[in-house]
């Protein structure tokens, strides 16, 4: 009735019949549950003179279809409107942040508009919105919160404003219908699983400002072809283009420092990539399974290559090391240390069969690990030991001499 100020704190949490409410005028702020779980709310009237809506406000009416939010209103709270079956919601301009899961799960809502007053779009605002086909992120916007967009799986592009420096973690997770976005140059840092799992996805570039990009980003983009990433980036995390299927080609900048573990883990399609000189180590897996890969040069900075790094690459028949690495070499494309004493990786992509050089004292762990196609391995004199996995999956090899002078055989 006329006089009520506010609306309390769980005033009417699970009125479950009731249907509909009008708010009066002299109400300015609708409390922390207030309307939650009223599963058969379906409309509601929200008066100019209202400023706040509460935490998990109308949270779980599960049948509220349409809201007009004034424009008196500056604060949304966390939860506001989630599970709602709102279709479209115009934010006034007096917001300048939009809680976490404010509208989480609405899966009826198709359009969002979003005022120049927002700043922030928080942690799951607008996640699992499977029907939002449409947003527009305002110039205002600074940042994107982790989730923000996740499981919005009917979103088919976006625009990303000058002004946002961060995109969160899994922020656009599962956008299956994403076909293109473009990443502008204020963008420092690109979250984990950022664009995980977004399948239609076919290239990107990656802005000269982006510095940071997260684990497992553009893991799982199916479709992704081609991918630019621009000379300011220094931190790439692990997995970030595990499973990028139709990848055939990367640029990497020039300030990495390492290829991580997983980063390119089933690349099938990947043919070409150039590791620059700054980069100091490879980690375990890093090409796995990059079956279209025919040949690597190792450059002359990198001082460590991880367990497995290029199991699976079926093609791989060169793997060379610059003239200046002070830790391999490389003879007729086989990866030495750099004294020739330890026989490190034999590319699987190797035929027939191979006589291992005079001065060799080791055979490397999983140094011919998958090596399918050779038929036979001579072991010099010198070699006292072969290290773990050596010969793994060497389901071509029918013969083998280890001689007098091998002291150990690894497990």
């Amino acid at each position: 009735e006329k006089g009520v100020t506010s609306i309390g704190y769980e005033a009417f949490y699970e009125f479950t019949n009731l249907t509909s409410v009008t708010i009066p005028d002299s109400v300015t702020s609708i409390g922390d549950f207030a309307f939650g779980h009223c599963d058969r709310l379906t409309s509601v009237t929200i008066p100019d003179s209202v400023t706040s809506i509460g935490y998990y406000a109308f949270g779980c009416c599960y049948r509220l279809t349409s809201v007009t939010i004034p424009d008196s209103v500056i604060s949304i709270r966390e939860y506001a409107f989630q599970y709602c079956s709102l279709t479209s919601v115009t934010i006034p301009d007096g917001v300048t942040s939009i809680g976490a899961f404010t509208f989480y799960n609405c899966e009826s809502l198709t359009s969002v508009t979003i005022p120049d007053s927002v700043t922030s779009i928080g942690e799951n605002t607008f996640g699992d919105c499977s029907s939002l086909t449409s947003v527009t992120i305002p110039d205002s916007v600074t940042s994107i919160g982790d989730s923000a967009f996740r499981f919005c799986t009917s979103l088919t592009s976006i625009t990303i404003p000058d002004s946002v420096t961060s995109i969160g973690n899994t922020a656009f997770a599962y956008c299956w219908g994403l076909k293109g976005i473009t990443i502008p140059d204020s963008v420092k840092s690109i979250g984990s699983l950022a664009f995980y799992d977004c399948n239609d996805l076919t290239n990107i570039t990656i802005p000269n400002s982006v510095i940071v990009i997260g684990n497992s980003a553009f893991e799982n983009c199916d479709n992704l072809t081609n991918i630019i990433i621009s000379n300011s980036v220094t931190d790439i995390g692990e997995t970030a283009f595990r499973n990028c299927k139709k990848l055939t080609d990367i640029k990497l900048s020039n300030s990495l420092t390492s290829i991580p573990k997983d980063m390119f883990v089933q690349c099938y399609a990947l043919t070409n990539v150039t590791i620059p000189n700054s980069v100091t180590s490879i980690g375990e897996q890093a090409f796995e399974y990059c079956n279209s890969l025919a040949s690597i040069i190792i450059p002359k900075g990198v001082e460590s290559i991880g367990s497995r790094a290029f199991t699976g690459c079926s093609s791989l028949k060169e793997i060379n090391a610059d003239l200046n690495n002070q830790n391999y070499s490389s003879i007729d494309g086989i990866l030495f240390s750099k004294d020739n004493t330890t026989l490190v990786r034999c590319p699987e992509g190797k035929k027939n069969s191979y006589e291992i050089p005079d001065g060799v004292t080791n055979i490397g762990e999983q140094a011919f690990y998958n090596c399918t196609n050779l038929t036979s391995i001579e072991i010099p004199n010198s070699v006292t030991s072969i290290g773990e996995q050596a010969f793994h999956n060497c389901t071509g090899l029918t013969s083998m001499s280890i001689t007098n002078g091998v002291t150990q055989i690894g497990g």
